[in-house]
């Protein structure tokens, strides 16, 4: 059979030796022990290959405004604050460069899909959503990206972000999310959000119950949308970092709850580490949601980057890997199962929850990443990098591992 390439000795999921993989046409077309042919060869050396990662929740249109703001109290509140003020002066060139370095980096992590949320109300116009569109086609062989367009400051006080929205959903934008905590009528902003779902028949994304106040929450009306509008499956929310101050049987009643519905699960350690348990002096909470808890119920869950240096996250250098890492230390995870379960957050779980198909066989897409470790657990224990990617079987990015110089 003839190949464009082969990548040989490779560790595969479900094989306990090495295998060969044979591309062609940007296929996946052979997997086996040894594959015989004369052409270009990768060598994988021993090395796990998988899809490409799926990062299910990204701000790739205020990466990188640290500079610009003010970092004083460390809270969600300044955040949105801070972010407001500067997102006025975007031009839709400057939300392209930093998009783009931002992008660069997640594809050489490792990442070939991703979600981005692209704020879109009166101080941001169409500025951000107009460069997030041009980076999606211009970065297409490398990346697949979903637009999200979001309502960040609330809904209900602001008409035109509604009519905005709708404008953007109408003009290349794949779904439509809301911030239901910065309204002032949360239930109204979450019906809102879904009236226009249903009018553009699109999936939706809420960050949500981001605080560590379980009394009050708006999961239970996104529930109950989701259910009446038969939505099950299309529906995810961020955050939800109230779950990580709710007892062990709330905590699975909520998750029985929401895998029922079919709502995603998404958490965003890095951002949720430091925005949240700030009026802790001591003993402070993780305030990370229980997603391993949540997936063993059949909740569809995953570990994303959400920002990158700004006022939400003044860290980050888009790797998943890293993230992954992240969370297996903060939730304590030790359990080859429970590691190779937050691999698939960063992978198979991701694409799931964003309603694509992922994972490596015979006819599949050859979105291929080849990470530096034996499989899953290793690659996430040790924060193991990614050496090279493919995207539908042309080569996008290599690192090459590190060489120890001897004297």
């Amino acid at each position: 059979m003839p190949f464009d390439f082969v990548i040989t000795d490779a560790r595969l999921d479900g094989h306990a030796d090495p295998m060969d993989i044979g591309v062609s046409n940007g296929l996946i077309a052979a997997i086996a022990p040894s594959i015989s042919f004369d052409g270009h060869r990768e060598n994988a050396a021993g090395c796990y290959v998988c899809s490409g990662l799926v990062d299910s929740h990204i701000h790739l249109d205020k990466a990188g405004i640290l500079g610009r703001c003010t970092i004083c109290e460390g809270t969600l509140a300044e955040a949105v604050r801070e972010t407001a003020k500067a997102k006025a002066g975007f031009t839709s060139e400057d939300v392209y460069e930093r998009g783009a370095a931002l992008l660069e980096r997640a594809i050489c992590q490792g990442t070939t899909l991703l979600r981005t949320f692209v704020e879109i109300d009166p101080r941001a116009g169409f500025r951000s959503f107009e460069a997030i569109r041009q980076l999606k086609k211009d970065y297409a062989w490398a990346i697949d990206i979903e637009i999200c367009a979001f309502a960040q400051e609330g809904l209900t006080q602001e008409p035109e972000t509604e009519a905005m929205l709708a404008v953007a959903l109408a003009d290349g934008a794949d779904l439509v999310g809301g911030c239901p905590y910065t309204d002032p009528d949360p239930q109204a902003h979450i019906r809102r959000i879904f009236d226009l779902a249903d009018r553009f028949g699109t999936a939706v994304d809420f960050h949500l119950d981001f605080d560590l106040k379980p009394e009050v929450s708006n999961l239970p009306d996104v529930i109950a949308e989701t259910r009446a509008r038969g939505y099950g499956g299309r529906v995810s929310v961020g955050h939800v970092t109230k779950l990580s101050a709710m007892p062990p049987q709330d905590v699975a009643a909520m998750g029985g709850r929401l895998a029922d519905a079919g709502i995603g699960v998404t958490v965003l350690p890095s951002t949720d580490l430091f925005l949240t348990g700030r009026d802790s002096d001591r003993l402070v909470p993780r305030g990370i949601a229980p997603a391993l808890t949540l997936g063993r119920q059949g909740v569809v869950t995953s570990i994303a980057t959400n920002n990158v240096m700004n006022p939400f996250t003044p860290y980050g250098d888009a790797s998943l890997i890293r993230m992954a890492n992240l969370y297996a230390n903060v939730a304590q995870v030790s359990l080859d199962e429970d590691m190779r379960a937050v691999f698939a957050m960063v992978g198979d779980r991701a694409a799931r929850l964003m309603g694509h198909r992922h994972g490596i066989a015979i006819g599949a897409p050859a979105d291929l990443i080849l990470l530096d470790g034996a499989d899953p657990m290793e690659v996430v224990r040790e924060n193991r990098p990614v050496l090279a990617g493919w995207k539908k079987g042309r080569k996008t990015f290599e690192r090459p591992r590190a060489r120890l110089l001897r004297p």
